[in-house]
């Protein structure tokens, strides 16, 4: 049968709020067994993960094909969930891909992503996982027409300070206002278009920058996570800026050298105060991927396969 490969993503890319984001080296990978007579999951989620039908990645599988015959699956994720990272938008991808291929259904990667932002309600956590490094898109709701471009992909490194505690999205959600001021507004606009264009000509100074100017989620999010202004205060201290809350929270993520990267590690590790794990992360440039386990290990695209 099949194995599916999927990234991490950080979605709300700096000022990008549910419009930019970024597919990280942290994968999920679901290997497709034979069919059985109901759903069976293996998977090393913990004991609270459901094992059967009730289990995330075949019920999106089942919102794309209700009469898809159960299989049995073995799942493993290194994907921290609950933090910021994607885990549940790469599951939905997963599930997609998986009831494309049992299905023989011949979705292209767009019609993937219209029917993840369907379900999902948002494109930026999902299209980087289906195209690979940044990605800016947008979705009109009344029309459900989505717009989706891939950006420049530079040679950074993603410095990831992954909270030893959960953040569900509801909850992150939940905090933020129905209204924001009109002048965050346009600050917030201002340098997500600048960031854009800085990240065109390669300026990644400048990109550095616009990525701590959101104003639309962070201000009300650093509630829940104290550690963004604490972590974002110390690379200051040694010239780094870069540093934005990843997602809803409550992942930190700042983008650098691998020298730079390593010495903010460092003073973060060094400081008891903060309650959580680090890793050095890279973009991820090609997103999700196929390979067919009858044959070998090589990972294809899925328009190979189709």
């Amino acid at each position: 049968m099949y194995k599916i490969k999927v990234p991490a993503c950080s979605s709300n890319l700096g000022p990008g709020f549910d419009t930019l984001g970024i597919a990280l080296n942290l994968y999920l990978t679901l290997e497709i067994g034979e069919e059985t007579d109901e759903w069976v999951v293996e998977h090393n989620n913990g004991k609270y993960m459901p094992t059967d039908k009730h289990n995330y990645i075949v019920k999106s599988a089942l919102n794309i094909d209700q009469n898809l015959k159960p299989h049995h699956l073995i799942i493993h994720s290194d994907i921290p969930i609950a933090r910021g990272l994607g885990s549940s938008s790469s599951a939905l991808i997963a599930g997609i891909v998986m009831a494309n291929l049992i299905s023989n259904l011949k979705m292209s990667d767009e019609d993937i992503l219209n029917k993840a932002v369907e379900i999902e309600g948002h494109p930026d956590s999902v299209a980087p996982i289906i195209y690979g490094g940044i990605t800016s898109a947008m979705y009109f709701h009344k029309r459900k027409e989505l717009i989706c471009e891939k950006l420049p992909i530079p040679s950074w490194n993603a410095l990831t300070f992954i909270p030893h505690r959960k953040l569900s999205t509801k909850i992150s959600r939940n905090i933020l206002p129905d209204t924001i001021p009109f002048w965050n507004g346009i600050r917030t606009n201002s340098a997500s278009l600048m960031m854009i264009t800085a990240l065109y000509n390669q300026d990644y100074r400048t990109v550095f920058r616009m990525m701590e100017m959101d104003l639309i989620h962070e201000p009300f999010r650093k509630k829940l996570v104290p550690e963004l202004d604490k972590i974002r205060k110390l690379a200051h201290t040694i010239g780094i800026h870069g540093t934005y809350l990843s997602g809803s929270g409550p992942s930190i993520i700042t983008y650098g050298t691998r020298d730079k990267m390593s010495k903010l590690q460092s003073l973060i590790n060094q400081n008891e105060s903060f309650n959580g794990s680090t890793r050095i992360l890279q973009i991820e440039t090609n997103g999700y991927s196929i390979s067919n386990t009858d044959e070998d290990d090589d990972f294809y695209f899925i328009q190979d396969l189709l």
